[in-house]
């Protein structure tokens, strides 16, 4: 007789039957409900892609390029004064054993490049005018998008080649153009394209190293000397590059990475990225509530019915668990909703800036599984709420 009265168990598809339905009969509701979450996790989703996605992008620039470029320039004397590198520091340099190749540039100080020389003085576009050697783009992996570059017979006579910055604030599009550099008419006889690893070429003019002696008054000494080295030696190349580029005064030369500026880059994207996972996150909270809020009214408008189905025999676990399968069914609705999407904004900004598309799959897991959490959070209130409801007490509700 005791079997008898033992309420009837429900089973996952009775579960869901009964939740799903409480969801089909306020349409709108479920949706706006459903769309709050959706937002927090797609901001989330989006901002987890867009940025592994840049990331992605970056190794593979920097596979492309190499992460093996070293630069050595002067630094500052014990009296805050600028030093310069020795005449003799280039050879020094390339004759260390793991260095593959070795380039210079020199800043050639009062030099200033003009369109024509019609231009006021003081409108020179902020372009500096380097010395270089002729396997300067072997070195940094520079290439040209017209022309060619400086070579041993042309480096002696008024040619330049201009940076990419640089060929767009002058007004050239191509080589053999002139422009007006350092009082006389230089011939362009080539245009680079952008250097990552060595931005500081894109805004500048490109002049032969004798020329530059001859003709412009250039001291001689490099301000940039670039080192490629093998990859195994990258580290222990550059701890001894200070003291061979200036065995008497390594402390006056600064020794950098260009690979290390653009992963800082990268890093300081991350800053922001952090704080966009914190408006996402407030997003996402924002939608739990509006699901709280949701269940909390359905319980109101539904205690009859409530008050029915515990009349029928349901029990209080019964009822708790029809409302927070509903919780939780609208809380999966808005996660999964907010997973495509944010997959959606990711794969199209990074065809937007032409990168990789990545989408870590623990970022739609986790989006999933964080909305799990919250409609069981929102939805555990409400449940507890409609089962401490009594048949009479609910029947007896207008």
């Amino acid at each position: 007789m005791a079997d008898r009265l033992r309420p009837a168990r429900l089973s996952v598809r009775d579960v869901l039957r009964v939740g799903g339905a409480g969801l089909r009969a306020r349409p709108l509701r479920v949706l706006l409900s459903a769309l709050g979450i959706a937002i927090g996790i797609a901001a989330m989703i989006s901002v987890v892609g867009i940025s592994t996605s840049s990331r992605e992008n970056l190794d593979r620039q920097l596979a492309a390029l190499g992460t093996n470029l070293l630069t050595v320039g002067p630094g500052q004397s014990l009296f805050g004064d600028q030093s310069h590198l020795p005449d003799e520091a280039i050879g020094m340099i390339d004759r260390i054993e793991p260095v593959l190749a070795t380039s210079a540039t020199g800043k050639v100080a009062g030099a200033k490049v003009y369109r024509n020389d019609r231009i006021p003085s003081a409108e020179s576009g902020g372009i500096a005018v380097l010395a270089t050697r002729p396997d300067l783009p072997d070195t940094v992996g520079a290439t040209l998008v017209s022309g060619a570059f400086l070579n041993d017979a042309n480096a002696r006579y008024p040619a330049v080649v201009l940076g990419h910055k640089s060929a767009e604030r002058l007004g050239v599009g191509t080589a053999e153009e002139r422009v007006y550099l350092g009082g006389q008419w230089f011939t362009v006889v080539g245009v680079l394209n952008p250097v990552p690893l060595a931005p500081e070429l894109d805004t500048a003019a490109l002049i032969g190293w004798p020329v530059a002696e001859g003709t412009m008054k250039f001291d001689g000494y490099p301000t940039t000397v670039y080192t490629r080295t093998r990859d195994d030696a990258v580290e222990a190349v550059q701890a001894v590059l200070a003291a061979t580029a200036n065995p008497e005064k390594p402390n006056e030369v600064s020794v950098s990475r260009p690979s290390d500026a653009l992963a800082a880059k990268n890093a300081t994207d991350q800053t922001l990225n952090g704080l966009l996972l914190g408006l996402g996150a407030v997003a996402l909270l924002v939608g739990g509530v509006g699901v709280a809020n949701t269940m909390v009214i359905s319980v109101l408008e539904r205690r009859a019915e409530i008050g029915l189905r515990r009349s029928l025999g349901a029990t209080r676990g019964q009822v708790r668990i029809q409302f927070l399968a509903e919780s939780l069914l609208l809380s999966a609705l808005g996660g999964l909703g907010g997973v495509l999407l944010g997959v959606v904004v990711t794969v199209s900004y990074a065809e937007y800036q032409d990168w990789p598309s990545v989408v870590p799959v623990w970022a739609s897991g986790g989006g999933v599984a964080a909305t799990m959490v919250i409609g069981m959070i929102a939805g555990l209130y409400p449940a507890i709420r409609a089962s401490r409801l009594s048949p009479t007490e609910a029947l007896a509700a207008p």
